[in-house]
C-alpha cells in the first residue's frame, strides 16, 4: 500500500502539489524575519504541531515559515507549541535531493495518511497532536487545531537531560519519567518516542522547484527513535536512555522531544522538549 502511494506520487502528485501551491499562495504571508524567540509560560500544555515538508516543493517554504512562526513566537497562550519538521524524501527524485529527508519520514506520513482515511500523501502537511490534518501554509488552521487539542487529557512528561559541557563530548543521558497517562483507546498501545530537533538549518537551493532560493528552517527532525510502549491501564513510564549527538549538528540549536502516540488512532497524548545547550 506505501509503496504503491510512493509511486503514485511520483507520476501524478506533481498535479495535486500545483494545486495545493496555488492555495497556499493564496494565504496571507507570514514573515519570521527578525523573529525573537518567546518561551511558553512555566505552567503552559504542550501541543505537538508536524510538518511533513520538502526542499524540492515549491508550496512548502511558506508552511517551514509557518511552523517557524508557531515554533519561535509561542503565539497561543498557555500552551507550549512543540514543533516537529519532517523532511520527506518521495520529493528527490524530481530534481532535488533535500539534505535532511528520510524515507523514515514519509513512512510516518503514510501511517498518518493511512490513520486519517486519505486516498495519498502531500507536502506541505501539518497534523497537530496527531488529530487534525490541514495544508501545512494555514496559519489560522494552525491556531484553530492547537485550541481544540489543549482541551484534550495530556500526560505529565517530564523530561531532563544530563551531560559533560566538555567541547568534544557528543554524549547525553536523559531521563524521561510519565505520570497521568489518559485513558488509551480500547485495543491501542501507545509508544514512547524520541526526536532530536535542530533549528537554525540553511540550505541554498540549485535544482528542482526552489531552484535560486535561500531556505530556513526550524525544529528539523534529526532522528526519530522509539523508547518503548505504553499498554492500556499503564500508569507510569520511565526510561533513561543515551543519546549520542552527530558530529555535525550544532548543539546549542538542538532539543530533546519526548512525546507519547498511540499507534492505531496516531493522537499524541502527552509531550515534553528540553533544550540540549551545554549552557
Amino acid at each position: 500500500m506505501k509503496l504503491f502511494i510512493a509511486l503514485f506520487l511520483i507520476v501524478s502528485g506533481v498535479v495535486a502539489f500545483r494545486t495545493l501551491s496555488q492555495h497556499q499562495r493564496a494565504s496571507a504571508p507570514i514573515s519570521t524575519e527578525n523573529e525573537v524567540t518567546s518561551a511558553a509560560g512555566p505552567n503552559a500544555r504542550a501541543v505537538m504541531v508536524e510538518l511533513f515538508t520538502s526542499e524540492g516543493c515549491s508550496s512548502c517554504p511558506p508552511a517551514d515559515e509557518v511552523l517557524t512562526k508557531l515554533d519561535k513566537t509561542q503565539p497561543v497562550q498557555g500552551v507550549e507549541i512543540i514543533a516537529l519538521g519532517e523532511h520527506v524524501d518521495y520529493w528527490n527524485k524530481l530534481g532535488w535531493t533535500d539534505p535532511y529527508s528520510s524515507a523514515e519520514f514519509s513512512s510516518r506520513q503514510s501511517n498518518y495518511a493511512d490513520a486519517f482515511g486519505l486516498e495519498s500523501v502531500y507536502t506541505p502537511q501539518m497534523i497537530v497532536d496527531g488529530r487534525d490534518e490541514f495544508a501545512g501554509g494555514n496559519g489560522n488552521k494552525a491556531h484553530d487545531a492547537i485550541i481544540k487539542a489543549v482541551r484534550s487529557p495530556k500526560a505529565k512528561v517530564e523530561l531532563f537531560a544530563f551531560g559533560s559541557s566538555g567541547a568534544n563530548d557528543r554524549d547525553l543521558k536523559l531521563s524521561i519519567q510519565i505520570s497521568e497517562i489518559p485513558r488509551i483507546t480500547a485495543g491501542d498501545t501507545a509508544d514512547v518516542l524520541l526526536a532530536i530537533t535542530e533549528n537554525n538549518l540553511r540550505s541554498e537551493i540549485s535544482r528542482g522547484e526552489n531552484a535560486g532560493r535561500y531556505l530556513r528552517h526550524s525544529a528539523v527532525v534529526r532522528r526519530l527513535s522509539v523508547l518503548g510502549n505504553i499498554n492500556a491501564g499503564q500508569q507510569s513510564f520511565e526510561a533513561q536512555p543515551l543519546v549520542n549527538l552527530a558530529g555535525g549538528w550544532q548543539r546549542d540549536n538542538l532539543r530533546a522531544v519526548v512525546f507519547v502516540q498511540e499507534r492505531g488512532t496516531r493522537r499524541v497524548i502527552g509531550a515534553a522538549a528540553s533544550g540540549l545547550s551545554r549552557n
